[in-house]
């Protein structure tokens, strides 16, 4: 059997450290929008991809891969946000066989009246942790690891 190593290198402590962060952020920015929107961070997330989305429509597979959910989690979330009139179901012309999430214009409304407040939130709880100069280095750092990607928690206009 190989022995457990007894000093982690620098990569698997930067590594944990990421992970914590990620898991201690995303427990704080959920409770915010639970207490104050009665949403889920996952529910708010679904919504701004979808606000993203072309024609606010997203296959229910991309958007599950998209939100790091499995196709049944995707299922209840997104029957969750139907049976609230958030989201719809939507068919596609060409193949019966694929099912989109549809944002209604009630979600649209939701997700910009849940945008400030979230928005709030990530930059008390960054804002209060790091300096300007910091978050400009660690959103570099982040971008090279591969988060890349949309740079805002708000919804597209």
């Amino acid at each position: 059997m190989q022995q457990l190593r007894t000093q982690a290198s620098p990569a698997l402590t930067a590594f944990a450290r990421l992970v914590r962060s990620h898991a201690a952020l995303t427990r704080e920015l959920n409770a915010g929008l639970v207490a104050d929107h009665g949403m889920t961070i996952n529910d708010y997330e679904v919504l701004l991809r979808l606000a993203r989305a072309d024609d606010r429509r997203m296959r229910r597979v991309d958007l599950a891969n998209e939100v790091l959910l499995s196709p049944s989690g995707i299922t209840r979330m997104l029957d969750r946000l139907q049976d609230a009139g958030l989201v719809e179901r939507g068919s596609c012309p060409t193949d019966r066989r694929v099912i989109y999430a549809v944002l209604t214009e009630a979600g649209m409304a939701r997700l910009r009246e849940v945008s400030p407040t979230h928005a709030a939130d990530v930059e008390g709880l960054l804002g209060a942790r790091l300096d300007g100069e910091e978050l400009a280095t660690l959103g570099e750092l982040l971008e090279r690891l591969g988060g890349a990607g949309e740079d805002s928690c708000e919804p597209a206009e």
